[in-house]
């Protein structure tokens, strides 16, 4: 509804704190009356004795109970309990127009997607330089390709970029190469939720038995011997 309704008020409000932090108080009010649709049901309380009471002298008898009348105010209880409405309001559904499209809002604060697209941009250069050796330029975007791995969309880039380089016969690679992309897949599998488990770690599993490194004659590490702690 914000998105459908909302977006010429927000313009208008702009640069207006008072009138911004109203509106987000009338939000607030909103968002809570949704959580919370019923008011909160006052108790009686009922006070404790005080220490020593029952060593006082003129104690009143506690009264006799009358059957009669407690089975009356139950009885009247239960009824009012089946005339009663059910507790749960019924759901009313609603269609609520698209609104303007997204670019529209997010324009003053940047694109998000091309945020999304330049970290992408970024864990690919950084794979190409990591292939052609340029360790440098790896290093300085290194920092970059570890805090993108927080997104899905860049873990996904990873795996198609490693995968294109072992298609390429390039899985070979030297003990610093080796290392780059280690870091990296450690990285990515770190961040995996288990709703990646049966896609970004899948895809990664013929990647890690491919990428390896020659240790001496005769004897190869591959990549599964250094990720294979992951759950």
């Amino acid at each position: 509804q914000l998105v459908a309704y909302e977006v010429k008020r927000m313009r208008a409000e702009e640069g207006n704190k008072q009138k911004i932090l109203r509106h987000i108080k009338e939000l607030a009010e909103k968002l809570y009356k949704n959580e919370n649709p019923y008011p909160a049901v006052t108790m009686h309380k009922v006070q404790k004795p005080t220490e020593g009471c029952h060593l006082r002298l003129h104690q009143k008898p506690f009264p006799r109970l009358d059957e009669g009348t407690v089975q009356w105010i139950i009885d009247q209880a239960t009824a009012k309990l089946q005339t009663a409405p059910p507790a749960v309001k019924a759901e009313k559904k609603c269609m609520v127009p698209s609104g303007p499209p997204i670019a529209a809002i997010m324009d003053r604060n940047g694109n998000a997607l091309a945020n999304s697209a330049r970290r992408l941009e970024v864990v690919r250069n950084c794979i190409s330089y990591v292939f052609e050796n340029k360790m440098l330029e790896a290093k300085k975007l290194f920092p970059a390709v570890l805090r993108a791995m927080k997104g899905r969309a860049a873990r996904h880039c990873l795996t198609q970029e490693l995968n294109l380089h072992v298609q390429q016969n390039r899985a070979v690679l030297d003990h610093q190469q080796f290392d780059f992309i280690i870091r990296m897949m450690n990285c990515c599998l770190q961040d995996c939720t288990a709703m990646d488990e049966h896609g970004i770690a899948a895809a990664l599993l013929p990647l890690v038995t491919a990428f390896c490194r020659k240790l001496s004659p005769g004897i190869t590490q591959f990549a599964y011997s250094c990720v294979q702690e992951h759950v």
